[in-house]
């Protein structure tokens, strides 16, 4: 069986790139052209010698057509991330997560592959309107971003619904680990602490999230990709416990022993009407449909998280915001 990761240079594809490689799987990586040739997380990673390279760009439906042909599986996670950033330049989005996953789902159906998974966020539930969020809260884009990821999903659903496309929607909660960049809160926090910065500067601490260690967002990924009956499915992934911001700097702070003085900076706050206030995952429906389950707490994944940051932080510049 052969398996496409697009996005497998970044954070979470690269993670399941390599679990992929360790299940046996024979694996190709889709990775953005660049002219140095780099291959992002996987240009150091062990397994870089058992995977089959393919430069390309989620843009350009030539390269993905090329690159999805012989593929039995597509673990579709390239795309833009960053929400600050999608305030600046909305047209990068709309192009790189609506018309890329187009690009994926057009090829998959000319090459007859078995599967899609896409991968989602919770983003696009914007700020919780009841909690546990199951996957039939309603949509509410507050970001571009959000608005592109929920056209990209329903695009895939489309897919599914109009050609039969055997398509699952995973939709991850706020996934972190080793090698996430620091545009996220948690790698955020650690490389400030870790600086022995006088003051860490972050926006709101209100908000909550769910967050899930990268090794168990993998794992439902695997576990959705690989059970019956969940084509044209929509699944939540996620730990079904939530954390304020501020308590999670605490927590962090204790995790690594050094007392954190917290300031908000105000670029780094999110415009009021944008600003999710609380995620909370119900996971039912991933427990009754796969084998999944949750392996690391949020203590168990920090540490992990945090040891890793430690032996790497030359690769953050903790002294600037990243949008």
């Amino acid at each position: 069986m052969r398996i496409l990761v697009t996005g497998s240079g970044g954070f979470i594809g690269s993670h399941l790139t390599e679990r992929l490689v360790q299940e046996g799987y024979d694996v190709r990586a889709f990775l953005h052209y660049n002219s140095l040739g780099h291959w992002g997380w996987l240009e150091e990673s062990s397994i870089r010698n058992q995977i089959d390279v393919y430069l390309g760009d989620i843009r350009d439906y030539d390269s993905v057509r090329d690159a999805v042909k012989g593929v039995n599986i597509i673990f579709h996670l390239a795309a833009l991330i960053g929400i600050p950033y999608s305030y600046k330049s909305p047209l990068a989005y709309i192009k790189t997560n609506i018309e890329g996953t187009y690009n994926v789902l057009q090829a998959a159906l000319d090459e007859g592959c078995s599967r899609v998974v896409h991968t989602s966020t919770s983003e696009v539930y914007g700020t919780a309107q009841y909690v546990p969020i199951d996957e039939e809260h309603p949509l509410h884009a507050q970001s571009p971003y959000a608005a592109t990821k929920i056209s990209a999903d329903q695009l895939a659903l489309s897919f599914f619904r109009s050609f039969n496309l055997p398509v699952v929607v995973a939709r991850p909660f706020n996934t972190y680990g080793p090698r996430q960049s620091a545009r996220a809160i948690i790698p955020t926090v650690i490389t400030q602490v870790l600086s022995r910065v006088p003051e860490i500067k972050l926006g709101n601490l209100s908000p909550t999230r769910d967050f899930n260690y990268v090794k168990d967002t993998v794992s439902g990924f695997l576990a959705v990709a690989f059970s019956e009956h969940v084509e044209g499915e929509v699944i939540n992934i996620g730990s079904g416990v939530e954390i304020s911001i501020g308590d999670l700097v605490q927590l962090i702070s204790k995790i690594i022993g050094i007392d954190a003085n917290v300031v908000q900076e105000k670029q780094r706050v999110r415009p009021g009407k944008s600003e999710v206030e609380r995620l909370l995952c119900d996971n039912k429906k991933v427990k009754q449909l796969t084998d999944w389950e949750t392996k690391y707490s949020l203590e168990e994944g920090l540490k992990e998280t945090v040891e890793w940051i430690k032996n790497n932080l030359e690769k953050y510049k903790p002294g600037i915001y990243n949008v």
